[in-house]
């Protein structure tokens, strides 16, 4: 008989790489928020599960319970063969802990594939995540990394990460760049998934002594950053980083490859033109449709990014500010530990 497992255990084995997750779900509840690392092996596709409500809601428990057995049953040896090729311990869930996740834990068990399940399913993750959210006891001493569009700080911060330093990459965990263009090229995450990755992310850095993390604004795409963050960030020490705008040109162009984009980037322009003097914004515009994007990217720096930058960096306290002038990600990166060492918490690494 198949294992029941709680919240805890579950993370607690899938963090020491012993266990796999796998998210039975139909595949658009899978992709609208699962359990970071999880992996998806449906018990039905959406339109059987849409098929198999309709029965639930129209006809009675019973009718659903047949046409999913009736469903289940020619798809079963696929089902099947997808998890006897998943190595070591395995742990199933479903929405609430119900049919689907019992049904094939029940299942697999006759076939001689040992997995547990997911007490309370997805939605006892999710009371997880939003309850681990609003009890947050934010103790590490916050650095925030600011400066001008373009500088590189989600590379500085990422290079930091790999270097096991204590690092919260806003911007991964909700998929977006964070400036008006910022969704060019991705899938933006919705809340759901942002707590769920930021709730994890603080987890394991919960031991260290200080936090970094870029400076944003209450919204980062399609998600809100949490209150309690927000207030760190306030009072947080903020690294101002300057870097050349050539520079910056450049790595905008490398993050965003425009010519692979070009249609967005036009219609995202034109969310903004209004709020860009008439002349310069004809120009961008312009240079956008023959594709001269440097030129482009230079003058939304000039007259529109740096402008607004500049407004936020004066309202914060002198005290709090510490300028670092680079000349390239690696120099930046390189400042910032420097920086840290003179705090004497540098020597703090997370394990890998």
């Amino acid at each position: 008989m198949f294992e029941d497992i709680n919240v805890d255990s579950l993370r607690a084995l899938h963090h020491a790489g012993e266990l796999t997750i796998i998210d039975v779900r139909s595949p658009s509840e899978y992709k609208d928020a699962t359990i970071p690392g999880s992996i998806n092996i449906p018990f039905f596709n959406d339109e059987e599960r849409a098929e198999v409500g309709t029965l639930y809601k129209q006809i009675s428990p019973e009718a659903a319970k047949e046409k999913g057995l009736e469903i289940i049953s020619a798809k079963l040896p696929a089902f099947i063969q997808e998890f006897s090729g998943i190595p070591g311990a395995k742990a199933v869930f479903c929405w609430r802990g119900g049919m689907r996740s019992k049904t094939s834990a029940t299942v697999l068990d006759l076939m001689g594939i040992k997995v547990k399940r997911l007490v309370g399913g997805y939605r006892s993750y999710r009371n997880w995540v939003a309850s681990t959210l609003d009890a947050s006891n934010w103790k590490h001493e916050a650095f925030v990394l600011n400066g001008y569009t373009g500088s590189g700080k989600t590379r500085i911060l990422q290079n930091l990460k790999n270097a096991g330093y204590p690092v919260l990459d806003l911007e991964g965990m909700a998929n977006h760049r964070g400036s008006i263009f910022g969704q060019i090229g991705l899938d933006p995450y919705n809340q759901k998934t942002f707590d769920a990755l930021f709730v994890e992310e603080m987890e394991l850095i919960h031991d260290a002594p200080y936090v970094l993390f870029e400076g944003e604004s209450k919204r980062i795409g399609k998600v809100l950053l949490p209150t309690a963050l927000l207030e760190k960030k306030e009072q947080a020490t903020q690294l101002i980083l300057h870097m050349p705008i050539e520079v910056r040109v450049q790595q905008i162009l490398e993050d965003y490859q425009p010519w692979e984009q070009k249609q967005a980037c036009i219609e995202a322009f034109k969310r903004i033109k209004k709020r860009i003097h008439t002349p310069v914004a004809s120009q961008i515009e312009a240079d956008l449709n023959t594709e001269q994007y440097a030129s482009a990217v230079r003058l939304l720096l000039e007259y529109y990014y740096d402008p607004l930058y500049d407004h936020l960096v004066d309202q914060i306290p002198s005290k709090k500010k510490v300028s670092l002038t680079a000349n390239s990600i690696e120099e930046g990166t390189s400042l910032v530990t420097d920086y840290l060492a003179t705090k004497n918490i540098a020597q703090h690494r997370l394990q890998a």
